[in-house]
């Protein structure tokens, strides 16, 4: 008891999981998860109706700036589109010589790669969807959001400008051209994009989830479900929300 309270942990149990690193535990979205609040958009327990609404203001500052979380994140949506992109492109330039396992190793790789890397410094989101559910999860600041989804859009759209450049006029292979019917190819991208965001969601907000290994997961996710309906869709999925 008088080591608790001088702030002195006891010595695991025998059994009990280490963790990788031994830096304090901090969420893929470089905040801590233990000092995040409460979303007190309609404060029920508050005193008189016109409490103030901190939805939008009532986060800890965080240890790294905007602008390189920005950063991070532009750079990270770039090198993850173009790897993704240039895979099925060079698969159907050379006849097909990677393969659909070629192809999924890709994206999977340039997942994880791209989060290890820049995880730590702006959650490597990648992807608007995942911004938009992790600020609904209370996980990330709304005020932040425009700016994140305008660095991955624009990510996006210099990653397309460069493939256009490298491998022209070797572009439909990175073209997203279902091989079944709309309502089959509907259904197929909203089964993998549940599991991606499941998995994404689940290993970056639970504090029982080992953190650093977030990056081997989603990039995983990403392989297996490009293996399962890569063929469907023609190589390529809506891995980052913007087709």
């Amino acid at each position: 008891m008088a080591d608790s309270e001088n702030g002195v942990s006891a010595p695991a149990t025998p059994g009990t999981p280490t963790p990788l690193f031994s830096s304090l535990r901090v969420d893929s979205l470089s905040y801590d998860r233990k000092s995040m609040p409460r979303c007190k958009c309609l404060p029920l327990d508050a005193a008189t109706w016109g409490a103030p609404h901190t939805c939008l203001t009532s986060f800890p500052a965080p240890g790294v700036s905007l602008t390189r979380k920005l950063g991070a994140e532009f750079v990270g949506t770039f090198i993850l589109i173009f790897a993704a992109t240039a895979g099925p492109i060079v698969n159907q330039k050379y006849n097909g010589a990677e393969t659909l396992i070629g192809n999924a190793a890709c994206a999977g790789l340039a997942v994880m790669i791209v989060i290890l890397s820049t995880g730590h410094i702006s959650g490597a989101h990648l992807n608007p969807s995942l911004t938009i559910a992790f600020a609904a999860l209370r996980h990330f600041p709304w005020i932040h959001v425009p700016a994140y989804i305008a660095a991955q859009v624009s990510a996006s759209i210099c990653a397309s400008f460069a493939l256009k450049g490298v491998f022209h006029p070797f572009m439909s292979g990175g073209v997203t051209v279902p091989s079944v019917g709309t309502g089959q190819a509907f259904a197929l991208e909203f089964l993998i994009t549940f599991n991606l965001l499941f998995v994404v969601t689940a290993v970056a907000t639970d504090t029982r989830a080992v953190g650093e290994l977030a990056g081997i997961a989603v990039g995983a996710t990403v392989m297996l479900n490009i293996l399962v309906a890569g063929l469907v869709v023609f190589y390529k999925y809506n891995v980052f929300g913007l087709k």
